[in-house]
């Protein structure tokens, strides 16, 4: 019962396995090729020849060393053995580092070459003038992993994913080929050699300068201008305003002034007539006849009594 649970356990591990490997297969992608190639990338002995990329399209690692390119559409017939489809193919060899494709990184392998030049030359062939098959296969030779058909290119002209590993492919200029990176990141001038070499001579940065400055100046002219017709009509509406305030106020206390005026007038007028009336009646009492008669009448008191009975 033991060996029979061990063998279930066993053969459960190499079915996980197995499953593990074909998977990590199926993330290897072809991802860009170029045929014509003139003025791309070139082998260590110099030579500029055809190149397709591989690409990891995972983020686990995977070995691509004895998976197959195939060029030849006739690998397409079912009737085929694995060795008659295999002897169509050139191999990928082992023995290289370069073959261990980490997560998204990407594996450059030449065409029409020998195997003898190096670990990526490849007996596969292609020609500029015709459209391209190429295909991608497992290490058993049987399962296709991916394949690509490639239209008629000019020279230096790639056939590549829009993304890494996208199922859109697009047809890309001798500036935008990006073998051995990513094929969705461009790689983009810097401002400074730009201008180096749109203007060598410093010419169009000196005229651009002084035009920047010299509008910066009549800007800041135009402004400090504005800004003090501005602040003239504010300063004029302000003293307009307080002119108008002191008039107000002039006026106000000039009434007041009048008003009172009118009262001390009026006042005078009655002081005057009052001592007028005053000065008449004391001239008309200080003139008053006098007879020269002093007249005494008698007031009878109770002395007169008592003195008569004094007698």
């Amino acid at each position: 019962m033991k060996k029979l649970s061990y063998l279930f356990l066993l053969l459960l591990v190499i079915c996980c396995q197995t499953t593990s490997w074909a998977q990590g297969a199926r993330n290897i992608k072809i991802n860009e090729v170029l045929i014509g190639n003139e003025k791309s990338i070139t082998d260590k002995y110099g030579n500029h020849l055809p190149w397709i990329e591989l690409v990891n399209a995972s983020y686990s690692t995977y070995n691509v060393r004895n998976m197959y390119i195939a060029t030849d559409r006739r690998v397409l017939d079912q009737t085929l053995s694995a060795p008659e489809r295999i002897a169509m193919m050139s191999i990928i060899p082992s023995g290289d580092h370069s073959t261990q494709l980490n997560g998204k990184e990407h594996l450059l392998l030449f065409l029409n070459s020998t195997s003898n030049r190096g670990i990526q030359h490849l007996k596969g062939k292609v020609d500029l003038s015709k459209v391209n098959w190429i295909a991608l296969y497992d290490g058993n030779g049987i399962d296709l992993i991916d394949s690509v058909t490639i239209p008629v290119l000019a020279v230096d002209e790639s056939y590549a994913r829009i993304k890494d590993g996208d199922d859109q492919w697009v047809v890309k200029s001798v500036d935008q080929v990006t073998a051995e990176t990513e094929n969705f990141a461009h790689v983009v001038e810097t401002k400074a050699a730009r201008l180096k070499r749109d203007d060598p001579h410093g010419f169009g940065i000196t005229i651009l300068s002084m035009s920047i400055v010299f509008s910066c100046l009549a800007l800041l002219y135009i402004f400090f201008s504005l800004f003090g017709i501005y602040m003239k009509r504010k300063q004029a509406k302000k003293e307009e305003l307080k002119k108008q305030q002191r008039k107000e106020i002039f006026l106000r206390h000039k009434d007041k002034l009048k008003a009172e005026a009118l009262q001390e007038s009026q006042d005078k007028e009655k002081y005057m007539a009052v001592i007028s009336m005053a000065l008449r009646q004391y001239q008309e009492n200080q003139h008053d006849e006098e007879s020269g008669i002093i007249t005494i009448r008698p007031k009878h008191t109770s002395w007169v009594h008592i003195v008569k009975d004094t007698e």
